[in-house]
């Protein structure tokens, strides 16, 4: 029997989950081992240095600990910074989370988009770079969120979190006028692997419907591609779950849809 792939996810906390559940979905036979760096969490109040110093190391030491055929950095916010040390420092193959600029301003009607993402990734060069080669005449608002990360793993955690928060966070994305459907936003880029996590209350309090882009549905079928063809059920599929805290969480029951009903050890 074949060996299963060992693919990696990591992110500062649990949003890359939005990203893992698309990847369990693409290629239910891998083993996967997810990564919470959740003791430096949340990575949008780290500056630049602080997160390459604190990512390109705490990587090495998982690629030497748990052999992973690929690895998915499920998180703007590092992605942007640092994708070109990984593949400089590690042979593993890495797949990274970008705000999905281009294709949002490819199917906004009205031209008028908003980029949904945590302060550090919505202020950083590389977004703006993308929007300078890929707005195609969009008019592009930036929306810096300081708090919807944390909201969302307090909400993944259980909590109640409060509408009047998530609204707060949320309105800036909104452009124009309600009642004028031929000029308002109508589409929003989730620029934070986070958000996604609650993508029902944005929906629900949204003041007109708009389009959400979440990219990872993209970045599970790059994954595939990268893995090439699936090679059957494997004989070592699982999941791990790991916290750089070494808190003691409780959420594996609250975790397992996102690995396709497996129970993450």
């Amino acid at each position: 029997m074949t060996k299963s792939p060992i693919i990696l996810v990591f992110d500062s906390g649990l949003g890359g989950m939005t990203v893992l559940r698309e990847i369990v979905a693409a290629r239910p036979e891998a083993h996967f081992v997810y990564v919470a760096d959740d003791a430096f969490f949340p990575y949008g109040h780290h500056g630049e240095d602080e997160i390459i110093a604190r990512v390109v190391p705490l990587i090495g030491e998982l690629i030497d600990r748990y052999a992973p055929d690929l690895i998915v950095i499920a998180c703007n916010t590092a992605s942007t910074l640092v994708m070109s040390h990984l593949r400089a420092a590690y042979k593993t193959p890495f797949v990274g989370t970008v705000p999905a600029i281009k294709p949002a301003c490819a199917r906004s009607k009205t031209r008028r988009v908003s980029v949904l993402g945590t302060r550090g990734t919505v202020q950083r060069e590389y977004t703006k770079a993308l929007i300078r080669d890929f707005a195609q005449g969009c008019e592009v608002t930036l929306v810096g969120s300081p708090e919807l990360a944390s909201l969302a793993e307090s909400a993944l955690s259980g909590n109640e979190v409060s509408d009047r928060d998530i609204l707060a966070e949320l309105a800036p994305c909104f452009v124009g006028a309600a009642e004028n459907d031929k000029s308002r936003t109508d589409t929003v880029v989730l620029a934070c692997t986070h958000f996604p996590l609650l993508l029902d209350c944005f929906v629900r309090l949204a003041p007109w419907p708009v389009d959400w882009i979440d990219p990872a549905p993209a970045i599970a079928r790059r994954v595939s591609d990268l893995l090439g063809p699936s090679r059957g059920d494997g004989d070592a599929s699982g999941a791990e779950m790991i916290f750089t805290s070494n808190k003691p969480h409780r959420l594996s029951r609250t975790l397992m849809p996102f690995f396709g009903g497996r129970v993450p050890a």
